[in-house]
């Protein structure tokens, strides 16, 4: 893989990016990722999820969608939230990270990771939380960028492709601003 291009999907661009991000997520949750979906998981069950809970919320400033190209080919995707309480304007979630199952450990993932933070740094958020299945390949990631583990519910969700119920860990990150 070449190297790695992080850009902002501008709602009046999301159309041209629908089709390469439904493919990340089918990908992604057929090959295990815990991302709220379960098998079995269709691509237009995908296609559905982008266009009906992410384009419309792109025309809000409160959410912030990326995509890492490489060779001209859409390989991952991140969202920042800032969509908070008002006691909160200082913070906000990192969601649905996601690089396709064939372009992982490549760079895509610090990438996004890298372009998140600095948009969250210029919205003057100091504070990023997220949370991710315990014991998941995307954990040593984060922890590789600068999160902290902030503490694991059991029994949070439902294994992608069993009955089984995992933990899931919280994670934070202080930003400088």
């Amino acid at each position: 893989m070449s190297e790695v291009k992080v850009v902002k999907v501008l709602p009046e661009h999301f159309d041209h990016q629908v089709d390469a991000l439904a493919d990340i997520l089918h990908a992604c949750v057929n090959d295990g990722a815990s991302v709220g979906f379960i098998l079995p998981f269709t691509l237009e069950a995908s296609r559905t999820f982008w266009q009906n809970a992410i384009e419309p919320s792109l025309h809000s400033d409160d959410n912030v969608l990326f995509a890492a190209v490489s060779d001209g080919e859409t390989v991952g995707t991140v969202q920042l939230c800032c969509a908070t309480m008002p006691n909160q304007p200082h913070r906000a979630d990192v969601s649905k990270m996601l690089v396709h199952p064939r372009h992982q450990r490549k760079g895509a993932g610090k990438a996004l990771l890298a372009a998140l933070e600095a948009e969250a740094k210029l919205r003057k958020r100091t504070l990023l939380t997220l949370d991710t299945r315990t014991g998941d390949n995307a954990e040593p990631l984060y922890k590789s960028v600068g999160f902290q583990e902030a503490g694991i519910i059991p029994q949070f969700c439902r294994d992608t492709k069993t009955d089984r119920l995992d933990s899931t860990t919280y994670m934070y990150k202080i930003l400088a601003v």
